[in-house]
């Protein structure tokens, strides 16, 4: 479960308890300090934002290879490989989950190890523009992937919504769905659908 630009680990986690008991979820700390005038934030790769504090879209570069996005889905892989080490018997069926920048981190994961994961789920966010290595094959496998949010989202882009619209379903085994007047956020209604979508695409009847 990866938060959104400037919040933190103790944020998406609170949803734990709405999504299916056989999951156990873990919720990771962005690498990065959040700069002002975010206040105790932290971000999985920087976002330059214009005077009214929104999100300067053109500013994204178009190849991420090497650049921070794609240094912190490296990094997030890691992370999982370690973790994956810890636990007695590994991992198991893996699941992402992201809000916004979160959601992009779901995207680029995906991108980088198109197989290591059952599913994913985005809210309310966007995919990276740009080269990842396993973009071709992502395309060959076509994991299911939820995309939930409001059309009248003030916060992502209508050129970055385009892109995502697009991009999405050449790639995923796309359901997307909106949810009129959350703007920047996740409902109940959305998430009970994660939950059922999740249900839908994970064998949890086995345990592991």
């Amino acid at each position: 479960m990866m938060h959104g630009y400037g919040s933190f680990e103790g944020d998406l986690i609170e949803l734990a308890e709405r999504l299916p008991e056989a999951f156990v979820c873990a919720s990771p700390r962005a690498p990065l300090t959040a700069p002002p005038p975010v206040v105790n934030g932290f971000a999985w790769f920087p976002i330059p934002f214009d005077s009214n504090g929104l999100p300067v879209p053109q500013a994204l570069p178009t190849d991420f290879e090497g650049t921070d996005p794609h240094a912190a889905a490296l990094a997030m892989l890691q992370w999982l490989d370690e973790l994956d080490a810890r636990v007695d018997g590994g991992l198991g069926t893996q699941v992402l989950m992201g809000f916004s920048q979160g959601g992009a981190m779901v995207t680029s994961l995906l991108r980088l190890e198109p197989e290591r994961f059952a599913c994913g789920v985005n809210c309310s966010g966007f995919v990276i523009p740009g080269a990842f290595s396993g973009d071709a094959h992502l395309a060959e496998v076509r994991p299911p992937l939820f995309w939930g949010r409001d059309a009248a989202d003030p916060i992502i882009s209508a050129e970055r919504v385009a892109f995502t619209s697009e991009w999405l379903p050449a790639h995923t085994e796309l359901d997307a769905r909106l949810y009129p007047g959350i703007a920047h956020g996740i409902s109940r209604e959305e998430v009970a659908d994660i939950s059922n979508f999740i249900t839908r695409h994970v064998d949890i009847s086995g345990g592991r």
